[in-house]
């Protein structure tokens, strides 16, 4: 048995930064990294006028020399291999290669022009966020270029509210923090879960009437032997919750996916976007009805070293 990890990887800082969150995640868990360059299915790259082969050819070879430089950049002792696969879209190739491979997590980088330390949803996130049936990382922008960069991952935060849904984000919390041997935090956004136009004195009445009892309860269903900080995020808004909390080198913030995604597939909530504007950690988020993050899969590809293979038509070539 292996955990698998996936990340979507350019020659772009985004796929730098994904690639950095990928090492750190693969490393504190012992997961092997599936290292997936995307390239648009044979025939796709022009609709109008079909491409030459050597033209093909040449992008096929391109995309190896991508694979082969980040494998260059990943330490010794965290098992990989690079994989060129062709896809409809680059998140669409990403999650084929997650289902082929039996990997718990697929991890992006956020888009060009964010600002450093923080998110930007790029379409292939976007998209990811909106279709994946396994958990998606998102790295901030700068994550390879950080002080921390070479940080192993040193707590999880879990954000749990009163919705359905709860119970798997915080078993899946409870995983992820046993597995890279970190630290456990759950905070409560109590107050943003109220529906709209409560007003902030009614908010605030929810806060100290169901902060506490929430986090109680998810502190009682923790396993034996695991143990939680228990926090609230007070704020008039989101980002200025999220804005006051204090966040450790190498911390990870899980969230579960919006009420209104189908099961087993993600979608983002309003509440997790507008966190997304102020965190200076990655995101995981969790599908309502998801396996856990990095959850044991059986060995689908067993390559203890580095190794680069191609897809084509469907089958390794």
């Amino acid at each position: 048995m292996t955990r698998a990890i996936v990340v979507g990887f350019r020659p772009t800082n985004s796929g730098s930064d994904a690639l950095a969150l990928g090492v750190r995640l693969a490393r504190s868990a012992g997961a092997h990294l599936h290292v997936v360059t995307v390239l648009p299915r044979e025939g796709a790259l022009s609709a109008a006028v079909p491409p030459e082969r050597s033209y093909e050819t040449h992008i096929q070879k391109q995309a190896r020399a991508w694979l082969r430089d980040a494998a260059g950049r990943i330490p010794a002792g965290v098992s990989h291999s690079g994989h060129v696969r062709p896809g409809e879209s680059f998140a669409e190739g990403l999650v084929e290669a997650a289902e082929e491979f039996g990997a718990g997590l697929i991890v992006v980088g956020a888009a060009n022009g964010g600002l450093f330390g923080y998110h930007r949803i790029g379409s292939v996130a976007s998209e990811l966020l909106h279709s994946s049936p396994v958990p998606v990382a998102l790295a901030p922008a700068g994550l390879a270029r950080g002080i921390d960069a070479d940080t192993d991952v040193s707590r999880v935060t879990a954000a749990i509210g009163t919705r359905p849904g709860a119970d798997v984000l915080l078993d899946a919390a409870v995983r992820l923090a046993t597995m890279t041997d970190s630290g456990l935090r759950l905070i409560s956004l109590v107050p943003f879960d109220v529906p709209a136009g409560l007003g902030t004195g009614a908010m605030r009445l929810v806060d100290d009437a169901l902060g506490e009892d929430v986090l109680a309860r998810a502190s009682d269903a923790l396993p034996e032997g695991v143990e939680a900080e228990l926090e609230h995020a007070p704020g008039e808004t989101v980002e200025e919750a999220v804005a006051r909390l204090a966040w450790k080198p190498g911390e990870m913030l899980i969230v579960g996916s919006s009420r209104l995604a189908q099961p087993r597939r993600l979608f983002l909530g309003s509440t997790a976007a507008k966190m997304l504007h102020v965190l200076p950690v990655p995101m995981i988020v969790v599908p309502r009805t998801s396996h856990d993050p990095l959850a044991d899969t059986p060995d689908k590809t067993a390559p203890p070293t580095t190794t680069i293979t191609e897809t084509a038509k469907g089958a390794d070539a």
